[in-house]
């Protein structure tokens, strides 16, 4: 029993290791992109997701890279760095998988059902990747699944009050229809 347990563990620690430098590009990309957008006076935010509007489709796929500044990257860094991570702990196909069924998804929800606002950040994604992992650990229960939503809940609990109106200039329907992608996305891909 606790043989298995500890291989458990090292899959889950070697699959970390293994995407670690594909992940840390990742995020030099989003830092550098955001610093190009900082430099053109944040124009590029004109193409997050804009709901109802026929040109705001693009934003799913440039809204998850686009920050209003330097504090809503930052803030959104530090919990995508550890879940993605997490999620790219169980391989590059499934951790694919998760973030494009996050990003279509979420993002059509938002641009169907979200406020008349430019909706911009990495904060729908991160919550999918929440929701993900919480689901993971009902759908298919292991002890590195358990173990690994006990630690999200504990650290990264309060992203689960990002999905319910709190700000005015919060997109909270990308929390929400974020987390709920990251559900179905566990559900669809177990």
């Amino acid at each position: 029993m606790l043989e298995n347990l500890a291989r458990e563990l090292d899959i889950f620690v070697e699959g970390s290791k293994l995407h670690l430098e594909f992940w840390l590009l990742c995020f030099a990309s989003l830092w550098g992109i955001n610093i190009l957008n900082w430099l053109l006076g944040s124009k590029l935010n004109i193409l997050g997701i804009y709901p109802r509007h026929p040109l705001g489709l693009l934003g799913i796929v440039f809204s998850p890279i686009l920050h209003q500044n330097f504090t809503h990257l930052f803030f959104n860094t530090i919990p995508l760095f550890m879940l993605g991570l997490a999620i790219l702990a169980r391989g590059m196909p499934i951790f694919c998988q998760i973030t494009l069924f996050v990003i279509v998804f979420g993002g059509l929800a938002v641009w169907i059902f979200g406020r008349r606002a430019v909706h911009i950040g990495a904060s729908g994604l991160v919550s999918g990747y929440f929701g993900y992992i919480l689901a993971t650990a009902y759908f298919e229960p292991s002890f590195t699944a358990l173990l690994l939503a006990v630690f999200v809940i504990y650290y990264f609990g309060s992203i689960f009050l990002g999905i319910f109106p709190q700000e005015a200039k919060v997109s909270w329907e990308s929390h929400f229809f974020g987390f709920l992608s990251g559900i179905g996305s566990a559900y669809i891909f177990r």
